[in-house]
């Protein structure tokens, strides 16, 4: 998490017409976690001893805020929480068959992040789902509600917002290991006066909901990550990363998905 005097030091570069972008890059802060500086200017109590609205006492997140970072990204991309029929909720994330190092390192997310520290596995056809039961999913995930999330809105809450802004590059992988991909590009070129094939490796990010593409781009930008829409194939939701030197800072901190 960021001190106070980070915080009063941005805000203060805010008060002299400096803009969130430059602000962000100068102090490492997320744009998202300087707008809650604005309202804010203290941090929460430690999240730990902070109480659930739901549950009185219970904690509100959990102690492995990195391993929450990253899966909050994988639940925003393919993942659901659904009532037991008695009591508690279930958290499912969706891991394809191809990938067998997402599905383990998807299980020790749920697991650092579930309050009895388990989870469980669901072979489905082409897919494993990753579950974990507990009551409280949605107080450490308040984005759950009714229908699809592209059909309602999507925002952190502001102990969010410190965590992703603490542990950034989780927060993309996750949403990477989602809804994401890297691939192979190629085109051709002249060389000595022979056209020639020539392959690039990219990353793209395809998300229906504006929010949450807003919150991959946001978190992109204060990495220092250059994207572009890309709308190949009538497709108007893809965010691409092809750029030589963002491409390497993806390939250093994200990767494949194993």
């Amino acid at each position: 998490m960021y001190d106070v005097g980070t915080r009063k030091r941005a805000l203060a570069l805010i008060a002299q017409g400096c803009s969130l972008n430059s602000v962000s890059k100068e102090t490492g802060a997320s744009r998202s976690a300087i707008r809650s500086w604005q309202l804010r200017l203290d941090p929460l109590p430690r999240m730990l001893n902070a109480p659930c609205a739901r549950c009185g006492p219970m904690t509100m997140a959990p102690p492995d805020t990195a391993a929450y970072s990253y899966l909050l990204g994988l639940y925003l991309g393919d993942g659901c929480i659904s009532p037991h029929r008695r009591a508690g909720y279930f958290l499912r994330i969706a891991c394809a068959d191809a990938w067998p190092g997402l599905i383990e390192t998807c299980t020790a997310a749920v697991e650092a992040t579930n309050p009895s520290g388990k989870s469980s596995r669901v072979q489905e056809v082409g897919y494993v789902s990753v579950v974990g039961y507990s009551r409280h999913w949605p107080c450490l995930f308040p984005q759950h509600g009714p229908g699809k999330k592209h059909e309602r809105p999507i925002d952190l809450e502001p102990w969010q917002q410190e965590i992703v802004g603490a542990h950034p590059w989780e927060f993309v992988r996750g949403l990477v290991h989602s809804d994401g991909c890297r691939i192979t590009n190629w085109t051709t070129r002249m060389v000595g006066g022979e056209r020639k094939r020539y392959e690039y490796p990219r990353y793209f990010f395809t998300n229906v909901s504006d929010d949450i593409r807003r919150l991959y781009t946001d978190t992109l930008e204060t990495l220092g990550v250059r994207w572009r829409h890309c709308t190949r194939g009538g497709n108007p939701y893809n965010i691409s990363v092809a750029r030589k030197a963002s491409v390497a800072l993806m390939d250093a901190h994200v990767g494949p998905k194993y």
